[in-house]
């Protein structure tokens, strides 16, 4: 992780994200070869397809922070001159104050000694994980991480047209994404999961060795073992058949 004050947030809500990340690359991907643009003033961020330009995917974004090369730091949005001091990004310093975490209660947070010298690809690092905590707190997704020239990245989190995530799309994601994913804390992740997709929520006993998730799509019981990795996940889908 890339701020220590901020891998908790960004650890727990790694599930979630994950499987909706997907969806807007899956999104994205049906345009074929695609270019995006966004308009901060508009507040829009569009992807068009380069072989039509009325295939679009049309969001509306919201500015989240920039982090930059220059003076090697992340501005959130509500300190930003382009941003809106009352926005999403507020929602994050509003829940720095409260919870007494200065790195989100801060206009400014400085890139730790551990950025080094070239920062590239640290910034695409770290600008994935400000993402996931923004989708986190703010409870919106999913989020897109942009070049803005010079090494700048800034972060938006997207109202895009997706389909909500269901359970049944869970399932079938889960066995790739897991194995792709670490995890600190595999149950705390499901419990979010169900949380920021809406779903209900039944731990399955007393020691927590199960969690059971359902949706209109179906349920699905995750199974952890002593450490809380998760060990199997058995679904039982509407209209599947037996």
């Amino acid at each position: 992780m890339s701020f220590d004050a901020l891998a908790p947030l960004a650890d727990r809500a790694a599930l979630f994200v994950a499987l909706r990340q997907e969806q807007l690359v899956a999104a994205t991907d049906a345009l074929g070869e695609h270019r995006w643009d966004a308009d901060i003033a508009a507040g829009t961020l569009i992807f068009t397809a380069n072989d039509d330009p009325s295939r679009q995917l049309v969001t509306r974004a919201h500015l989240v922070a920039t982090l930059a090369p220059g003076p090697r730091s992340l501005l959130w949005a509500w300190a930003h001159p382009q941003g809106d001091v009352d926005g999403v990004s507020a929602a994050l310093r509003d829940y720095g104050t409260t919870h007494g975490i200065a790195a989100l209660a801060e206009p400014e947070l400085a890139f730790p000694p551990a950025a080094g010298d070239d920062v590239d690809e640290w910034i695409a690092q770290a600008a994935h994980e400000v993402g996931a905590v923004a989708v986190e707190i703010a409870g919106r997704s999913p989020y897109y991480s942009a070049p803005v020239g010079g090494g700048t990245r800034a972060v938006f989190l997207l109202d895009a047209p997706l389909p909500p995530l269901t359970v049944a799309d869970a399932v079938t994601a889960l066995p790739r994404l897991l194995s792709a994913l670490t995890l600190s804390d595999p149950r705390t992740s499901v419990w979010d999961l169900a949380r920021l997709a809406g779903w209900t929520l039944q731990w399955t006993d007393a020691s927590y060795s199960g969690a059971t998730v359902a949706d209109a799509s179906g349920s699905a019981t995750f199974r952890f073992d002593e450490q809380a990795r998760i060990t199997g996940v058995e679904s039982a889908l509407a209209g599947a058949q037996g």
